[in-house]
């Protein structure tokens, strides 16, 4: 007797509990209607006493006159819908300017989320109601599941009788007393129908993950059935109906419990939820209930992959499947058109330009999301891999092809397709599943069968390839991005592979090969296609052949030696610059740009010029002169044609690379009879100056070409220079004989020796790329030449000295012989000489400052130095040659003078 008597006390306080929420909303409810009729007696009162004689009025009438538009009753909005200013409609009366509204592109706006506020404040208790009937559902099934009380299947009946209670209730309120925020019963029928679907989809959910009563199939049945009740009702109610049923079903799975073997089921359940919610809002346009709907489907999918990862391949599906209806719902469109600016297309928006409509940033929002979760998962095995390849695939065919009529989503295409490339390439990185079967393939016999997984995505990024092709020429806009997506896409695939997998290593370097062979063949059939229809207008088929090029280059990467690829990227740009000149490429420019920066990247640092002071002369040889005879060659045949960029690039590459063979050859020759080699002699010192140096003057001499690559230009210069100076600084330091007594010795005879090699040679250089370069800035020129000046400086007096104590006493602890003294002396003067006529032949005062200088400094050597150093009649052919020297040059100076000036010269008795 005690256990009926107690579940029927269970049930009375059950009932009673269910019962506060109702008793509360009639309370609200009467409350409402009583507000409502105190407004209308307040504005009637309104009304009566701007009449004149009101006071000797009747009593208000029981009908209620109308009232004016400008006294309306103004009843407060809802967040979702913005407010309606009742403007008066007398013509005399000027209303002020409408102040601008913030774009109605932004959903969220801080206007909505203040209203939201606000709303919530004050209508709380409409939430916490529909929180209250939803629970009572739920705990209805779960507590009977929990204490025995009824058969299983009786619980899942009471939870659907008690869902379609609610749903009719909430109809018949709704029928009854409407659903407007201008009625009494607002927000009521949207309560109660709301939580009769969170119950409808509980109570579906226990008979499968508590009680296991029907088949995931089955569920699935019932769910979109009761999803497309949801749908209807969506239809007709406010948004609120459709906020409480969403929140409810994304978390009714997590409130239920319970558990089982694979729920991947849940997957479907929840892109049911977000058909249901797309759908109402498809309709009603509320904008913020797609966004929810998304949101709530992404966050509980990933809850549940959390809690069961080996449901992933589920989730997978589930997420790619979320981006599809996310594109096709809100158009209401099988084939999606999606029309206005694309995403891409405002980050150059000019002011008052349009936004992107709703529906493409949603769906540009879904495919974002999915292409990210897909492109960034593991896959734990080779299954995995090919869903995500399938999927990403997927996704980025259907964009191109299914949204052919969407010009909005034609950017959005981007997103799986780098996501796919990006998945393929971590998946060799990280040696995934498939990688490392691919890695056994000859692990155990060499007669094992050929590995298709390369070929077949090489295959699969032709296929892309091919379908952005058809855009291309069925585009009408952007056709030329399809184009570039079309000659990308493939190759892209083939690096990706080529960086992550190493194909070369298990199928061979020419198997290997004839792919990007491959690749490089569908490229230039896909370039005589695009020069068949496109005419004089050749931009196209120049993407086309640059990506043919680039294939053939990629090819012979992977078979060629590192010589040989040398001078096959050489040839590249050869056949670039003549394919510019026979047909008019512009884009070739391009081509040729990458050409020259990557060969000089090997000329210089891989392999270099480490590879080039170890490699054979003739092979290193052949390399640098091919590269310079290539450079010319391509700079002859682009002459005719206007392409400065291409043109300068080639012409300083040329240069850098003659003078970086020259001094490689002169350092190979030399390191036969030195011991020091490169990187301890003077001479090697100041080739390798010379090969840095020359670096950084090309670079220079491309600062002509401005842009923002000049910053890019000017680190590279002072890179380079930088490498030049410390060189040469050890040449004239550490490696210098005429300091270091240990230095290596100088090789050669007088004039004609290593001196001139370490010091003479980069003085020129510098000297003849500050005269060459006429565009240099005016005082790096300055700089260059006085640098110039004083390393020419240095080797004449390195090479007197050279002449007179041979390579044995070049030390300066030697000690300065009477005749090299001397011969330091007639130096100077018969530079000052030659220096003070040039100026006046040529008329320069900067010339004849600087001889006068020099002449000063012999004069002050004479004096200082001869007289106390010479002795005998050295010390007098010093003093003469310096009287005669002083004699001649001030006769000189007043012959030009007298020859160059108007008038005579001045006596000096005047």
């Amino acid at each position: 007797m005690e256990a009926p008597l107690l579940e029927t006390l269970l049930v009375l306080v059950g009932l009673i509990v269910l019962a506060i929420p109702v008793t509360i909303i009639v309370l609200l409810v009467g409350q409402a209607r009583l507000r409502g009729r105190v407004e209308q007696l307040e504005a009637r009162i309104a009304t009566l006493s701007q009449r004149p004689g009101a006071e000797d009025q009747l009593p208000i009438p029981e009908t209620p006159a109308p009232q004016k538009p400008t006294e309306k009753v103004q009843v407060k909005p809802a967040p979702w819908s913005p407010p309606k200013v009742q403007r008066a409609e007398d013509p005399q009366v000027k209303s002020a300017p409408e102040p601008k509204e913030p774009s109605s592109a932004i959903v969220f706006r801080p206007e909505r989320i203040a209203a939201l506020g606000a709303w919530l404040r004050e209508n709380w208790f409409y939430v916490v109601s529909a929180l209250s009937l939803a629970l009572a559902g739920i705990f209805l099934v779960q507590y009977g599941a929990e204490n025995g009380f009824l058969p299983p299947a009786a619980r899942v009946a009471a939870a659907l009788a008690f869902g379609i209670v609610l749903i009719v209730a909430g109809e018949f309120v709704r029928r009854k007393f409407g659903d407007d925020e201008t009625s009494a019963t607002a927000y009521l029928p949207s309560v109660f129908s709301g939580a009769g679907l969170v119950t409808l989809f509980g109570g579906i959910l226990s008979a499968r993950q508590l009680y296991d009563l029907i088949d995931a199939e089955t569920a699935l049945a019932g769910m979109v059935a009761v999803a497309l009740v949801g749908l209807a009702l969506g239809w007709f109610h406010g948004p609120l109906l459709a906020a409480i049923g969403l929140i409810g079903a994304f978390a009714a799975p997590f409130a239920i419990g319970g558990s089982s073997d694979d729920p991947t089921w849940l997957y479907g359940y929840f892109f049911v939820i977000a058909v249901l919610g797309l759908g109402i809002d498809t309709v009603r346009r509320w904008a913020w209930i797609s966004v929810l709907t998304l949101f709530g489907a992404y966050s509980a999918s990933l809850l549940v992959v959390l809690s069961s990862p080996l449901t992933e391949p589920g989730y997978l599906t589930c997420v790619a499947a979320l981006a599809l209806i996310a594109t096709a719902t809100p158009v209401r469109r099988i084939w999606p058109d999606h029309t206005g600016p694309m995403i891409s297309e405002m980050l150059k928006r000019s002011k008052g330009a349009p936004w992107p409509e709703f529906p493409t940033r949603i769906a540009a929002g879904a495919i974002a999301a999915s292409s990210a979760i897909l492109s960034l998962h593991w896959a734990d095995s080779a299954g995995e891999f090919w869903l995500g390849v399938c999927l990403l695939s997927g996704l980025t065919v259907a964009l191109i092809l299914w949204a052919k009529n969407a010009r909005a989503l034609q950017d959005v295409a981007v997103l799986p397709a780098l996501g796919l490339i990006w998945f393929v390439l971590i998946h060799g990185l990280d040696n995934g599943a498939v990688m490392r079967s691919f890695l056994d393939t000859y692990a155990e016999t060499a007669e094992a069968d050929y590995p298709m997984v390369i070929t077949l995505l090489v295959a699969l990024g032709t296929l892309v390839s091919i379908l952005a092709a058809w855009r291309s020429f069925a585009a009408k806009s952007y056709p030329v991005v399809w184009a570039g997506a079309a000659v990308l896409f493939a190759p892209a695939m083939a690096i990706a592979l080529e960086v992550g997998w190493k194909p070369a290593h298990v199928i061979g370097a020419y198997p290997w090969a004839l792919h990007a062979i491959a690749l490089g063949i569908f490229m230039v059939g896909l370039a005589e296609r695009f020069a068949r229809v496109d005419g004089e207008n050749r931009m196209r088929p120049a993407l086309a052949t640059l990506s043919a090029l680039s294939c053939l280059a990629f090819a012979c990467v992977i078979v060629l030696s590192s010589a040989a690829l040398t001078i096959a990227l050489v040839a590249t740009i050869v056949v670039a610059a003549a394919l510019d000149r026979k047909f008019t490429l512009p884009p070739m420019s391009w081509f040729i740009w990458a050409g020259v920066f990557t060969v000089t990247l090997r000329l210089v640092l891989n392999p270099g010029l480490d590879w080039a002071n170890s490699a054979p002369v003739p092979e290193m040889t052949l390399v640098y002169a091919a590269a310079t005879a290539g450079f010319l060659a391509a700079w002859w045949l682009l002459k005719p044609l206007y392409r400065p960029v291409a043109a300068l690039l080639l012409e300083s590459a040329a240069w850098a690379t003659g003078g970086i063979l020259l001094s490689l050859l002169l350092l190979r020759w030399l390191e036969k009879f030195g011991e020091g080699g490169a990187d301890y002699s003077h001479w090697g010192l100041g080739l390798l100056s010379v090969i840095w140096l020359l670096l950084a003057y090309a670079q220079v001499q491309r600062f002509a070409l401005g842009g923002k690559l000049n910053y890019v230009r000017y680190l590279l210069a002072v890179f380079f220079a930088g490498h030049g100076v410390l060189r040469l600084t050890q040449a004239l330091t550490d490696a210098n004989p005429l300091i270091n007594p240990f230095a290596d010795p100088v090789l050669g005879p007088p004039v004609l020796n290593t001196l001139a090699i370490a010091y003479l040679l980069p003085a020129l250089a510098m000297g003849l790329s500050a005269w060459r370069i006429t565009s240099m800035p005016s005082r790096l020129k300055q700089a260059s030449y006085g640098l110039a000046g004083v390393l020419t400086a240095f080797w004449l007096g390195l090479t007197i000295r050279h002449m007179w104590q041979g390579a044995g006493g070049m030390y300066e602890g030697n000690g300065v012989t009477q005749p090299e003294l001397y011969t330091y002396t007639m130096t100077l003067l018969v530079i000052g000489a030659v220096l003070f006529y040039q100026s006046l032949a040529r008329g320069s005062d900067l010339m004849r400052k600087a001889g006068l200088a020099v002449i000063g400094l012999a004069v002050a050597k004479v004096f200082m130095i001869d007289i106390a150093g010479l002795g005998g009649l050295i010390r007098v052919f010093s003093l003469l040659a310096l009287g005669l020297a002083l004699a001649g040059l001030a006769w000189l100076n007043r012959w030009a003078k007298m020859r160059h000036s108007p008038q005579g010269a001045e006596p000096l008795d005047h």
